[in-house]
């Protein structure tokens, strides 16, 4: 099994009544819930780790996830409330005012030896959960027991609107970033980290840290990745008809780990093995993904059945 961990909300997003009024429209968000849906929906085995409430909302985010196949065994439910997100799309980029004080999702608890982690191939992180010190030092506890025995992978998904002190948010991705074999951003989330460094002077170091692949991904200019054994590889994006962006990041993250799952690369050395056609073929399925994703509205990543027979 693949397992995500982090954030679970309800996203409402911009919409229109029948009359042409402004209006938002509720729909199951949270990036780390979102990559566990993409990868369930690839016919993976996937759990997802993090709080989700009991309250109305909440039940809409597990009854989604189970209709997605996603095994909630590991999350924990409580009466605290749901996350809320309320999204403006400004050109190709989304952005979120949250309304996440005293939410499941920041009340959830690590519990130590909860999760049988010999059953588990690969633990995802990131996102809004580690803004907040006690997300971020729940989710370390975790990424500490999980990585002796277990791929870890790490999106940052970065969330300038709630980081109050950047120097020491930078500082703790940079550590949950050591911790990682997988580390994967957008081209904005590393402007927002590393500035004007170009992407093939920060890849290097990030690989002597620890990582075995590290991703950028830059939206309809596709992806570019950096191995210890292949090399540097590119994929394009395909050309579509964007509804909106959002959960692309999410959908291609989601498939980078089903494509290095159905390769038998996604266990830690068979990573590291991994050749620079393999590689090739995860990132360019990726981006399949990830686009198709943006031809809908929302965070709503693809079933296998969606995608055409040549995508794999």
């Amino acid at each position: 099994m693949l397992l995500s961990c982090g954030d679970a909300l309800i996203d409402f997003l911009p919409s229109k009544t029948a009359d042409g009024r402004e209006a938002l429209t509720p729909a199951v968000g949270g990036s780390c819930l979102n990559i566990a849906i993409g990868m369930a929906r690839l016919d993976v085995p996937t759990g997802f780790v993090g709080g989700i409430s009991t309250d109305t909302f909440g039940r809409m985010i597990a009854d989604h996830a189970a209709n997605s196949a996603v095994d909630l065994r590991y999350a924990t439910r409580s009466d605290h409330q749901a996350t809320l997100a309320f999204a403006r799309v400004t050109g190709t980029e989304t952005q979120y005012a949250f309304y996440d004080a005293d939410t499941a999702s920041r009340n959830w608890v690590y519990r130590r030896d909860a999760i049988a982690l010999s059953d588990i191939q690969c633990v995802h992180a990131g996102s809004t959960t580690l803004v907040n010190d006690k997300g971020a030092a729940e989710t370390l506890a975790f990424i500490d027991d999980a990585r002796a025995s277990v791929t870890i992978s790490l999106d940052p998904n970065c969330r300038p609107n709630l980081v109050t002190d950047k120097e020491a948010y930078r500082t703790r991705m940079l550590t949950f970033c050591r911790k990682a074999d997988i580390v994967k951003m957008s081209d904005v989330d590393f402007a927002y980290l590393f500035g004007d460094e170009p992407y093939a002077d920060r890849a290097p170091t990030l690989l002597s840290e620890g990582a075995s692949l590290v991703v950028v991904t830059r939206g309809n200019n596709g992806a570019c990745a950096w191995h210890r054994r292949a090399g540097s590889i590119e994929a394009a994006s395909p050309a579509v008809k964007v509804v909106d962006t959002i959960g692309a990041g999410d959908s291609f993250q989601a498939a980078m780990l089903a494509a290095l799952h159905r390769l038998g690369r996604i266990e830690r050395q068979r990573l590291r093995d991994i050749t620079a056609a393999e590689l090739k073929r995860a990132l360019s399925f990726a981006c399949k993904c990830a686009a198709f994703t943006c031809t809908r509205a929302g965070a709503d990543p693809p079933r296998s059945r969606e995608l055409p027979a040549d995508s794999w």
